[in-house]
């Protein structure tokens, strides 16, 4: 992998914001597709997409939407005591947030914080930890009390976002970091609209991220709803299943992109899968099937306005939803080269065979 896109893998990774709270994200994109775009513009919800227009007013219009959240927490309480309640903003296994370091984000500055746990003495003769939940657990950034916390600046509604640093594995052919979900996709469409600069494309690129994604596909629907697009592509990450066996499982580090077939709420086209089936083996691009429980901002999108075809351009990642995130380094390449030959191929003709087979 080249310095450079390494070096963007991290800046995007350790940046902090959660879900409605994606501000330092939503600067770093736009002042990096900024040189690659005609124009950047936003939606009312706080997503950033950057437009290069045709010439052409009736070229199709194509959107490819990353998501700039990553899961994380809001604050809902301050205990007498100083420690936290708090809400899980996005999907969380609640026996992983236990004894894990994070930022507290206030309007005053950011914190250091970790989550409590229960030593395991004191679990001794008991029925343990099997009925936990994510609001059992409290944060503690040592405050002696709730007015010692509020003089800092602390109030509910501040938000709690896990602290970690982006690092290679030993072999050099992963990653391990937060957010991969879904920092991916944010450095994916910075790559591409790199790459496709001096290109000329036969449609009107519409091209960022959007928000709150993690919290019910929320920031789709109102970009969408203000670009109008033929055509969608979801730049995401989605969970790797592949540590105990490789045998009717999906999503394999090292396997390439992945082409989602099907999910809860979206069912591939038959035309869009022919498509993206037909440019990974023009391109010579790895990719592997996927099957999922969960949706992406295609879901979303999909059956918005009169209903936009769309899709997902993806990668697995061990572990997500976690502090540590494992990602394969060729599987970023496979799908980075698939959303750029996809950008390169669409045209009139082809949107039209995509949406009415013809």
């Amino acid at each position: 992998m080249e310095e450079k896109t390494f070096q963007t893998i991290k800046e995007l990774t350790e940046l902090q914001g959660t879900s409605g709270f994606e501000n330092d994200i939503r600067s770093y994109m736009a002042s990096h597709m900024e040189p690659f775009v005609d124009e950047i513009q936003y939606d009312g919800l706080g997503g950033v997409f950057g437009l290069r227009h045709n010439a052409d007013q009736e070229a199709p219009r194509i959107m490819v939407a990353a998501h700039m959240d990553e899961v994380g927490f809001m604050l809902t309480q301050i205990q007498p005591n100083g420690l936290f309640k708090v809400n899980p903003l996005g999907g969380w296994n609640p026996y992983v947030v236990s004894a894990q370091r994070f930022t507290l984000k206030t309007a005053e500055g950011d914190y250091p914080v970790i989550t409590a746990s229960v030593p395991p003495h004191l679990l001794r003769g008991g029925s343990g930890q099997s009925n936990l939940s994510v609001t059992d657990i409290l944060f503690d950034a040592g405050f002696e009390s709730k007015e010692e916390a509020e003089s800092y600046g602390v109030r509910p509604g501040d938000t709690i976002v896990p602290d970690v640093k982006t690092i290679y594995t030993a072999n050099k052919k992963n990653i391990i970091s937060k957010a991969w979900d879904n920092r991916y996709g944010n450095v994916a469409i910075l790559e591409a609209l790199e790459a496709l600069q001096d290109v000329q494309l036969q449609h009107t690129l519409i091209a960022g991220s959007d928000v709150q994604e993690e919290v019910g596909l929320r920031g789709a629907r109102g970009a969408v709803h203000k670009f109008q697009p033929d055509l969608f592509f979801a730049v995401d990450c989605s969970p790797a299943d592949d540590t105990v066996t490789k045998n009717g499982t999906f999503g394999h580090l090292g396997e390439g992109t992945l082409i989602r077939i099907f999910d809860p709420g979206m069912i591939m086209l038959k035309n869009m899968r022919d498509f993206i089936l037909d440019t990974a083996e023009t391109h010579n691009i790895p990719y592997q099937y996927y099957v999922s429980k969960g949706g992406t901002d295609a879901t979303a999108a999909h059956t918005s306005l009169n209903g936009i075809p769309s899709t997902v351009i993806g990668v697995p990642g061990r572990y997500i939803h976690t502090h540590q995130t494992m990602f394969s380094i060729k599987d970023y390449e496979a799908a980075r080269e698939m959303l750029i030959q996809v950008l390169k191929a669409l045209d009139k003709t082809t949107v039209n065979t995509i949406i009415y087979g013809k």
